[in-house]
């Protein structure tokens, strides 16, 4: 395998299709390395905490001491001459976590061909209409089954990965010949929608049906004319929630149910173990004490 520095002579192949150049996983033999490790704490449910400083008031800034003030910062031009675009994408996916992992179950317009692939540039926008977005690596020209099928029926189901389900999901990423059923290798369940034909996630606690509304390829900078990618702009038309995992309102998830998996950088995923509430303050709240240690300041070009 190629190292980083021989990555900077030359730019891999695209990255929908050079996962051995991008070395996402950084070990040799990774079964060992994971056989050495702790197995699975099955036992730690999602808990409440307090902040680390629930005494915080107005001024006090970070909660760290002063710590994070004595380390300078690096700032990087992700268009460096002789930086390749997979060093942007390594740093990207490793700082901006953790991020939701859109679980994409797709079919062909003719009904011929359906697809299930994890996708981590996934994000709600917007909540009426309900808006989410998803990020596929390649352009159109070199589209995976994922986005032609997309495009082709102009829907999709979009299924929260949990934690009793995260290898099967992992899974669906593998890279497998054309044809080859995703459903089937994974043994995941395919459940009915009501307003799209493609299936969702038997097993997933939370899951949307969704409607394309519009798409948007992206060049490359340093490569003029070269597709790099596609964003999805996506509206959900019904969501699917388990039982167990819903309020009686049905506007409310419980956390502790759905225990959600994240992505991280590499070929880490993230649980989601602990939380902290913190409400929003209110200025008629606030405003004494900040007016107190002379907080209440017009803003300044320079912040």
């Amino acid at each position: 395998m190629s190292s980083d520095k021989e990555q900077r002579q030359e730019d891999p192949k695209p990255m929908y299709d050079a996962e051995k150049e991008i070395k996402r996983n950084p070990h040799g033999d990774f079964k060992t390395v994971e056989a050495s490790r702790p197995s699975f704490n099955q036992a730690q449910n999602f808990a409440y905490t307090q902040t680390k400083n629930p005494s915080w008031q107005p001024g006090d800034g970070a909660n760290d001491s002063g710590e994070s003030l004595k380390h300078e910062h690096i700032d990087i031009d992700p268009y460096e001459n002789g930086r390749p675009a997979t060093f942007n994408y390594k740093l990207m996916i490793s700082a901006i976590i953790p991020r939701p992992v859109g679980f994409l179950s797709t079919r062909s317009g003719d009904g011929e061909s359906t697809n299930l692939a994890p996708f981590s540039y996934t994000q709600m926008m917007n909540h009426d209409p309900p808006i989410f977005v998803v990020g596929f690596a390649g352009g159109f020209d070199k589209a995976k089954d994922s986005l032609r099928n997309l495009v082709d029926s102009k829907e999709c189901t979009i299924n929260i990965i949990s934690e009793h389900y995260l290898e099967a999901a992992n899974a669906t990423s593998v890279n497998a010949p054309y044809g080859i059923s995703e459903w089937a290798l994974t043994g995941l369940t395919p459940a009915p929608c009501k307003d799209v034909k493609c299936s969702r996630v038997k097993e997933a606690v939370f899951s949307v049906e969704g409607k394309l509304l519009d798409t948007k390829e992206w060049e490359s900078r340093g490569t003029p004319g070269k597709k790099t990618g596609v964003m999805a702009i996506i509206e959900g038309v019904r969501f699917w929630a388990r039982e167990d995992a819903i309020n009686e309102d049905k506007n409310l998830i419980d956390p502790a149910v759905l225990r959600p998996i994240s992505r991280l950088g590499g070929i880490t995923y993230g649980r989601l173990l602990d939380g902290v509430e913190i409400p929003r303050p209110d200025w008629d709240e606030l405003r004494p004490e900040a007016e107190k240690r002379g907080l209440v300041k017009p803003k300044r070009d320079e912040q």
